[in-house]
């Protein structure tokens, strides 16, 4: 973004006034906004009428007084692009483009998209194809239809690409303080990471949610995303479309280990991002950070009035990495001399519902039981129904509760049981206090623990140092490229640093007499191009260890594949060394997939490598540190650690050999396709690729 670009967002985000250009759909929007406290200049802009639902109407654009901060565009695409380029002249902060029939159209919506870009220029545009934005900071409703938000000091902003979505979490019974809600449609000029980077210097906005299909900016994404990290805002995000790429597409074994949602597993680890599975959990999450007082860590005290809902904390606790510590001895003494005898005093505590409604006991109870290391408190309740005439006991235990943890200097947070038990009175109250209102024990403490685990994993990311390497963002490359033999795909891995086995290139006619020079025992191969995968074509011979077990395992080679694949010509082989058995056997590959650019992808491999699918991927470029946590987090891993008595492997030789590929990725990122080195053996004393492949395809062919 251009600074001047960036400068007209901010003025979009905190306007001082707003424009409306439509009809009467667009008179009733400039209504709500006034009804819903925004304090600056309004304007409607319509040709056809002077005044519409009681509001006077501007006859058009070049009649304002000045440029707009913010203006929202309800007319048709040809008509939004002639308003798009007067706004520009009149020097307009940003405009929202409701119109469809752009870009999601095809060819000729592209084409009118790129002249909507054109006559913006600088000015920030929103769309199109999008609902708009809602600014409950500001009181500024750029949006064309009723909305259920309320102004805020402070909260989250969501950015989704369905209005439907923004529309319908406005609507929900769930009490979100949402600071900004943006539909981005098409993102034609802003999309996800530029309104990310601007909302991200804004210190009223706790967290960000992000509901997303894909990302159109990996690189940019992953700038704003590092920021928040740096921040400490937490990023959650619902992300849908999950699929894997198609087998058929996928020549190598590493297009198969690693589809693109994988990829985005790994954008979101290495960046902190939270990822959710639906919105339930990502209304909840986003609760949990929206009042910017995160946890340090996963320690709860725990309140309960029933030994019920105590045995559902401490099995979501579990669940969810949350720890209970018990209780000491002082506690227990103090808790003994306020509860009944029958109160079971731990931690969760059910406190009874013996001292319901007596100040002077709950406070007693609050204090020992916060008096605590934990990191945070939780209590969980259940409002009754408002004819009971039972809520203002509810009320006085809320309130108390929220003043002990500002007593105590206690992060806080409260759960109820059953999600629509907890009234919004209740919800509301606690969070003008910075007390998270969670709906449902099951859901309130996922979210938590997801909030406590961000807040631990945030520093150890940031010390890893990878969250800060901008993911490679190169062209995408068409067509199905060219293959390197196993032999060229070697010398070119092997120039960056990757271990192969001793070897030599040879012919079917001078195998003996290198395999003299080179000793046995050794392996041979066939060496082409076009045997891709050569266990299947008979291509390989393993532990030869004699000229008579050679000889023969040319003749029977040459048969095999003249019978597999009979285009094929025998006419170079490859000799080497055979290795030593390994500890361990491992796949190292590098995919390209569209929008991400290069993965590099680590897993088990070998033979078993479609059978285990036991992988993980890191985007290039990534460093060591990484790399070895990947390595650690593998299922197969035990068997580097000395698994059963074995020796260990050499951690730093491996990483080493698998920074090599790296390296050539990131050295070759205009041109490959794809890359394997499958197995790479590893041993107590070093690595050794004893296979690899290389796809390149041509750059600027699409």
């Amino acid at each position: 973004m251009t600074m001047s670009k960036r400068e007209n967002l901010k003025r979009l985000l905190a306007p001082r006034h707003l424009a409306f250009i439509g009809g009467r759909s667009m008179a009733r929007a400039l209504k709500r906004c006034a009804e819903g406290g925004y304090q600056g200049q309004l304007w409607l802009v319509n040709p056809q009428h002077a005044q519409l639902e009681g509001v006077p109407c501007v006859a058009s654009v070049a009649d304002l007084p000045c440029g707009p901060d913010a203006v929202f565009i309800a007319t048709n695409r040809e008509l939004t692009l002639s308003t798009v380029a007067e706004l520009a002249a009149k020097g307009a902060g940003g405009a929202i483009c409701y119109a469809s029939g752009f870009a999601e159209t095809g060819a000729e919506g592209q084409a009118l998209q790129n002249q909507l870009l054109d006559a913006a220029g600088d000015m920030a545009l929103l769309g199109p194809n999008c609902y708009g934005l809602l600014d409950y900071l500001h009181g500024a409703a750029l949006w064309p239809v009723a909305h259920g938000g309320k102004p805020v000091d402070k909260g989250v902003a969501v950015l989704t690409q369905s209005g439907n979505f923004a529309y319908n979490l406005s609507m929900s019974d769930r009490s979100l303080p949402v600071a900004y809600m943006a539909s981005v449609g098409n993102q034609a000029q802003l999309g996800v990471a530029e309104l990310m980077d601007v909302l991200l210097d804004e210190p009223r906005v706790t967290a960000i949610g992000l509901h997303l299909e894909g990302l159109k900016n990996v690189p940019g994404f992953a700038r704003a995303a590092h920021k928040a990290l740096e921040k400490g805002i937490p990023i959650i995000a619902l992300k849908t479309g999950v699929s894997q790429i198609g087998a058929e597409l996928a020549l190598s074994h590493t297009s198969s280990l690693a589809g693109s949602d994988a990829l985005y597993d790994s954008l979101f680890e290495r960046l902190g991002v939270i990822r959710v599975s639906g919105p339930v959990s990502f209304v909840e999450t986003l609760k949990a950070a929206a009042c910017g007082n995160l946890p340090a860590g996963g320690d709860l005290i725990a309140l309960a009035c029933s030994g019920g809902d105590a045995g559902l904390i401490a099995d979501y606790a579990e669940r969810n990495g949350l720890q209970l510590p018990k209780l000491g001895d002082r506690q227990r003494g103090e808790l003994a001399e306020v509860l009944p005898g029958y109160a079971n005093i731990a931690n969760p505590l059910d406190f009874t519902t013996a001292i319901w409604g007596d100040r002077e006991a709950l406070d007693r109870m609050l204090d020992s039981a916060l008096r605590s290391a934990a990191d945070a408190a939780l209590l969980v309740l259940d409002y009754p129904g408002e004819a009971t005439g039972e809520r203002p006991q509810c009320d006085l235990l809320l309130e108390l509760y929220c003043a002990a943890l500002a007593r105590h200097g206690k992060t806080g947070f409260v759960a109820s049981a059953f999600p629509e038990l907890l009234p919004a009175s209740a919800r509301e109250r606690l969070h003008a206090q910075g007390v998270a209102a969670l709906q449902g024990v099951e859901d309130g403490l996922a979210a938590w623990g997801r909030i406590a685990l961000y807040r631990q994993r945030r520093q150890a990311l940031l010390a890893r140092g990878e969250s800060k390497r901008v993911p490679l963002g190169p062209q995408e490359l068409g067509g199905a490229g060219e293959w390197l033999d196993e032999w060229q795909s070697k010398q070119a891995l092997r120039a960056f640093g990757l271990p192969v086995p001793q070897g030599v290139l040879s012919t079917p006619q001078r195998a003996l007499q290198d395999a003299e020079t080179l000793g046995y025992p050794l392996v041979l191969k066939a060496v082409s191009a076009q045997l891709p995968h050569k266990t299947e074509a008979g291509a390989v011979a393993l532990n030869l260890r004699d000229a008579p077990a050679l000889q023969n395992a040319l003749e029977q080679m040459r048969q095999r594949i003249a019978e597999y694949a009979p285009r094929v010509a025998f006419d170079q082989v490859l000799l080497e060394r055979m290795a030593s058995p390994p500890l361990a056997e491992l796949i190292v590959g590098v995919k390209r997939e569209a929008g991400f650019g290069l993965a590099l992808v680590l897993g088990a491999g070998g033979i078993l490598v479609e059978l285990l699918k036991d992988s993980r991927s890191l985007l290039l470029p990534t460093n060591d540190a990484a790399i070895r946590d990947a390595l650690l987090s593998l299922r197969s891993a035990p068997l580097l650690n000395g698994f059963r008595g074995r020796p260990a492997a050499d951690l730093e030789a491996l990483v080493t050999a698998i920074r090599a590929v790296a390296d050539y990725a990131c050295e070759n990122a205009e041109r490959l396709l794809e890359l394997d080195v499958n197995p790479l053996l590893v041993s107590a004393d070093g690595a050794v690729a004893v296979d690899a492949l290389i796809r390149l395809g041509q750059p600027g062919r699409h």
